[in-house]
């Protein structure tokens, strides 16, 4: 790929070159990972260190109780881990209707919120797997910010003054996130003390403590006395698992994302629609480009919204989702002149972080954790700062694929995604907020492939979100005209000044040649505090 690294869009960042490179959404994550590799380790370390420091430095977007997924290719081939945590046991539609009636979902906050937390053993799994260094030393740059204290950032910060009014009476959350009373000002000191606490026991027991040890017990103690069920026992019974991803061409590359319960087939399969069309004959910002990418992903989402869930209950599998026919079906409802509300076919036949990193060995990791909304579940256990999601707010209550059940996985929105090109790496990369995560994964991509612009250009353009029927946001900095045209053929468009949620942040690394003699090209989203940190 030759890159056009003609920038049109304003940004604060140039892309980034070196032979081992870590990218993150905060720069103290970003040198944490760096430190690992100076220290001999590789990139999967870089990556871990770099998860564990994101906890501490951008709380609203994840914690120690978050869930996680990884793609790694290991110089050989591709891995896949999905560590989203499961259901308590005592969770039935029962036991919610008991106590929420007839709610639709289980609630957004509190306790009855929480599923178990995934994280801190994708980090266990990933090291034992990939890694060189003592898992002890991962923890070390998470643990000293964390005691330290660091110096608040203008985009985390913004958020985190904007969750205070919903959050700060949860359990925990005050004690936690609101010293002095109130969120931290830019620039000033947070430390979080606890959640050293919490790091250290990881770091001594190599995740066991969080498994049923003492952490998992601390959690169960403050759930009960707040009105939630998840026990210890529900942590000892979870495992991450390795999954093979799944993948689909576009224009000459394969696309890879972890399969359901995540959303990432939806970047698949509006990419296998596009396909059908000829993009590069299209201006990259015009109308037309914009229109056929909303119409693909709005397709895309009428499927998974319709029957993505755990595998083990889906109707319908992921390869009748992403067959080639089928999607030259859905290609065909498409008219370039009007907007469309669609609804699933039938395939069958009868506040997120996303991090980077890679090595001048080839090995290169996708990595992504979330709390899923901004603080997850606001519940924070304040012996070992457990900051805990709110992934159970996914499932439904009502019949279908995604009813509640006691141990199921939740629908999931976190994805890192993967391209090669031949079987052999190209670039890993994410886009995190929300359902933003697979429109992110197919515009930034586009971008790249269709139109040979270079990452962070890929990164900076204007970027839209859909929403539901035909609701569309844009960023402000999208073009007047686009916007117009777009909204004569029938688009609700609504021109959006926050960029930070509503049109996500990325992270990317493109493998430019061999590591050892060439290495890496890449890219830091600037609607985050981040860094791209290389040597």
């Amino acid at each position: 790929m030759h890159f056009n690294f003609d920038n049109p869009y304003p940004t604060r960042r140039l892309p980034v070159f070196a032979r081992n490179i870590v990218s993150t959404s905060h720069p103290l994550a970003g040198q944490a990972g760096l430190r690992m590799m100076w220290k001999g380790g590789n990139a999967v370390d870089a990556a871990i260190a770099a998860a564990a420091a994101m906890t501490i430095c951008e709380p609203v977007s994840n914690g120690l109780g978050s869930d996680a997924f990884a793609i790694v290719w290991d110089g050989q081939g591709l891995h896949g881990l999905n560590s989203s945590g499961h259901a308590p046991a005592s969770w039935t539609p029962e036991y919610f209707r008991r106590k929420y009636g007839d709610a639709a979902t289980p609630p957004k906050r509190g306790f009855d919120s929480v599923t178990v937390p995934g994280a801190v053993a994708s980090w266990v799994a990933l090291s034992e797997k990939f890694g060189k260094l003592p898992f002890a030393d991962l923890m070390e740059p998470a643990i000293e910010i964390a005691d330290r204290g660091y110096l608040l950032p203008i985009v985390v910060q913004q958020k985190w003054a904007a969750a205070t009014p919903e959050l700060g009476a949860l359990p925990g959350f005050a004690q936690s996130f609101l010293p002095w009373g109130r969120a931290p000002k830019v620039g000033e000191l947070f430390q979080f003390k606890a959640a050293a606490r919490g790091l250290r026991a990881i770091a001594e027991s190599k995740g066991q403590a969080f498994y049923g040890g003492e952490v998992a017990e601390a959690v169960e103690k403050f759930a009960k006395a707040h009105g939630g069920s998840i026990t210890a026992a529900d942590f000892a019974a979870f495992r991450p698992e390795w999954v093979t991803p799944i993948s689909r061409n576009y224009r000459g590359y394969t696309l890879h994302e972890i399969p359901p319960n995540g959303q990432g087939i939806a970047a698949l399969i509006a990419l296998g629609i596009l396909e059908k069309f000829d993009l590069a004959g299209l201006p990259v910002d015009g109308v037309d480009s914009q229109h056929l990418q909303i119409e693909a992903m709005k397709l895309a989402f009428a499927d998974v919204y319709r029957y993505v869930a755990d595998p083990g209950t889906m109707e319908v599998t992921a390869q009748q989702l992403l067959d080639d026919g089928y999607l030259a079906s859905r290609a065909r409802l498409i008219d370039m002149k009007r907007a469309q509300d669609f609804h699933a076919g039938n395939p069958s036949k009868g506040g997120t972080i996303y991090l980077t990193a890679a090595d001048a060995s080839g090995m290169m990791v996708s990595f992504i954790q979330s709390n899923f909304m901004g603080f997850g579940s606001g519940c924070v256990e304040p012996t070992f700062g457990i900051s805990l999601q709110n992934r159970g707010h996914g499932f439904s209550l009502r019949p279908g694929p995604n009813q509640v059940a006691p141990g199921k996985r939740p629908f999931h929105t976190i994805i890192p995604a993967f391209l090669t090109k031949d079987g052999q790496p190209v670039m890993s990369y994410g886009v995190m907020g929300g359902n933003m995560q697979p429109q992110g994964h197919m515009q930034t991509l586009v971008r790249m492939v269709d139109y040979q612009q270079n990452p962070q250009a890929a990164c900076d353009a204007p970027r839209w979100r859909f929403n539901a029927g035909l609701e569309i946001n844009v960023e402000q900095q999208m073009d007047p005209a686009v916007v117009s045209e777009l909204a004569a053929r029938g688009h609700r468009m609504e021109v959006i000044n926050d960029n930070y949620q509503d049109f996500g942040a990325g992270q990317f690394i493109w493998r430019a040649g061999d590591p050892a003699h060439e290495g890496y090209i890449a890219a830091s989203d600037s609607r985050r505090d981040g860094l791209v940190a290389g040597f």
